[in-house]
């Protein structure tokens, strides 16, 4: 069973920028593709983004309120994939979850198609 850890949230004013981290347990993270889903209180887990196995694709169009502002990327070297957000806004105020996907799969914005789910890291937007 792979293990997903985040890190990387915290405290940050309206405007700020912060740079998310999930590490996988195991040999195969390259062949998994990953993604980034948040939770706020009260409300549905909601896709961020995806990102393919091989890299070389990732997908954020299914998340209106990302528009260039986030950004996925992964360094399968070092088993960890990344979520960049700039220009963060009070909305953005979350649990960020990693999770991983299907094995060669594609950056899927479906939640039901990945099978193991990081904690979550605790993002806060002050105005």
């Amino acid at each position: 069973q792979v293990q997903l850890v985040e890190s990387g949230g915290g405290l940050v004013q309206a405007g700020g920028s912060l740079r998310l981290s999930c590490v996988a347990s195991g040999r195969d993270f390259s062949w998994y593709s990953m993604a980034w889903f948040r939770q706020a209180p009260g409300n549905e887990r909601e896709f961020v983004a995806a990102i393919s196995w091989s890299g070389g694709f990732t997908y954020t169009d299914a998340a209106d309120f990302v528009k260039g502002r986030f950004t996925i990327s992964r360094d399968d070297a070092k088993n960890t994939v990344y979520l960049q957000m700039n220009n963060l806004k009070r909305e953005d105020t979350a649990t960020y979850y990693c999770a991983r996907g299907a094995r060669r799969g594609g950056p899927s914005p479906a939640a039901q198609e990945f099978g193991s789910w990081g904690q979550g890291t605790q993002v806060t937007v002050s105005s």
